[in-house]
């Protein structure tokens, strides 16, 4: 079975609770961050052994390095980035809250409909 590629939009320190996860699958693995700063990317890539380290979010999204992506950017910016990865062929795994308003919660579902790729929403329930 292939596994799939996640790259990882930004460097936020959310992804520790990401990152693990990916490490232990057998059905994952972690190749990509992106940061808007390379510096920042390589550092982050060598403290959590990710391979390759991009200085865009579009230069990540427009390889072919990753299948899915999880966003940790601010909130402001899950809806943008989120139809970027979706309509450059990319699974998308999005940071709570999902978007800002109904509008752009209806535009991210639209892009993933056209696309065919996987949206989902990163939150869980507590008992």
């Amino acid at each position: 079975m292939k596994k799939v590629r996640w790259g990882l939009l930004s460097t936020a320190n959310i992804n520790r609770r990401v990152i693990p996860a990916i490490h232990m699958s057998e059905r994952g693995e972690l190749t990509a961050v992106a940061s808007r700063s390379l510096s920042s990317a390589t550092a982050y890539a060598d403290k959590w052994e990710i391979p390759h380290a991009f200085d865009s979010y579009e230069a990540m999204l427009n390889s072919d390095m990753v299948d899915a992506v999880y966003i940790s950017l601010p909130n402001h910016l899950h809806a943008e980035w989120s139809i970027y990865a979706l309509q450059h062929g990319k699974h998308v795994l999005c940071e709570k809250p999902f978007a800002i308003t109904l509008d752009e919660v209806d535009a991210m579902i639209a892009a993933a409909q056209a696309t065919g790729n996987v949206l989902a929403e990163a939150f869980m329930y507590r008992h």
